[in-house]
């Protein structure tokens, strides 16, 4: 089943084209045109171009590596969209990387659209806010812990200090937490947590097991002992974690055991990977509850542990397909 899955990504990733917005004013006093459906009342509230930011920024051209202001910068701040002003990036998540042009291992919450680049092989990162080309996002290359590289073009950004009064910074975003959850492939899982309110991001990785930055195809082979799962960030203010694994208790089997409908094997294990002792006695608490109820729960509740983003064409599975969950529908239990 989840090979027929991603034979029907890879269809869609190949007809799929690159989202192209307008680009606003040029600061010479031209005016240059858009290139999407936007209205000329939407293009005015961008900041103007100039002439080389409008070739990165809106035809996704490229600045030569070492030659942008921010590749080496170091001032802490929050680094922002250059055509609209939005946060973008926190200064605490950049990292020297050696190529030439700035890089980070994170992004803020919600700021950044990835899309599958014109040669049908790299992602591209576009502001979320606006459309503003900013370059292109890598996995899986080893710089730091978190396993993601955004390369981004210095001429898309501008940077904000935290004392500047009145601009967007990260602190703007508000706090988050994260939580970590294994029922099954990780494309049905992350599917129902993305529909939550207070959610800001889902991630589908692996996690639990012993190999460093484990592929896709090791933990298939079930020897790795990672779980397939998703790494929920969520605004606590909004959404509680008892809230969160309420749901993941209902969109997953908890019964089933190294399995998930189609799926079979440890890695397709039901799992709660606690990083307090609070998550962990929530999670204790819904079992209870659900073997009150008289469920037979498999799930298990391990410490948290490092968790690996999975490979890109994983990421946003059924967003990408339009397609539905095939083994995880949502049944109420508590």
């Amino acid at each position: 089943m989840k090979m027929y899955g991603m034979l029907l990504l890879a269809a869609v990733l190949v007809a799929g084209s690159a989202t192209l917005s307008c680009a606003g004013n040029v600061s010479d006093g031209s005016t240059i045109e858009s290139t999407d459906n936007r209205g000329k009342e939407d293009c005015m509230k961008y900041n103007s171009l100039t002439r080389e930011e409008e070739r990165v920024i809106v035809r996704k051209g490229t600045e030569m590596p070492f030659s942008g202001k921010y590749y080496n910068y170091k001032e802490d701040g929050t680094y922002v969209c250059k055509r609209c002003d939005a946060p973008l990036f926190s200064s605490s998540d950049k990292f020297d990387s050696g190529t030439g042009w700035p890089s980070f291992d994170d992004a803020i919450p919600g700021a950044i659209k990835k899309v599958t680049d014109a040669d049908g092989r790299r992602t591209e990162i576009l502001c979320a806010n606006c459309g503003a080309h900013l370059g292109h996002v890598f996995y899986n290359e080893g710089f730091t812990d978190k396993n993601a590289r955004y390369c981004v073009n210095s001429i898309s950004l501008d940077f904000n200090t935290p004392e500047e009064p009145g601009k967007p910074s990260a602190s703007a975003t508000g706090k988050t937490e994260k939580a970590v959850f294994a029922g099954g492939c990780f494309w049905g899982v992350e599917y129902h947590f993305q529909k939550v309110d207070g959610v800001k991001a889902v991630i589908s990785g692996y996690t639990g097991g012993s190999k460093k930055n484990p592929s896709y195809k090791e933990v298939s082979s079930g020897r790795t002992g990672h779980a397939e799962a998703v790494e929920v960030e969520y605004d606590p203010s909004v959404v509680s974690y008892e809230t969160l694994a309420r749901l993941f208790f209902e969109t997953h089997d908890p019964t089933q055991v190294n399995r998930q409908g189609p799926d079979i094997g440890t890695q397709y294990r039901s799992a709660v990977f606690y990083a307090n002792d609070e998550q962990k006695k929530t999670a204790e608490k819904l079992i209870a509850e659900l073997k009150g109820k008289g469920y037979d729960v498999a799930t298990r509740i391990e410490p948290a542990s490092e968790f690996y983003r999975a490979e890109e064409y994983h990421q946003d599975y059924y967003a990408k397909t339009g397609h539905e969950p095939y083994c995880h529908v949502y049944q109420k239990r508590f």
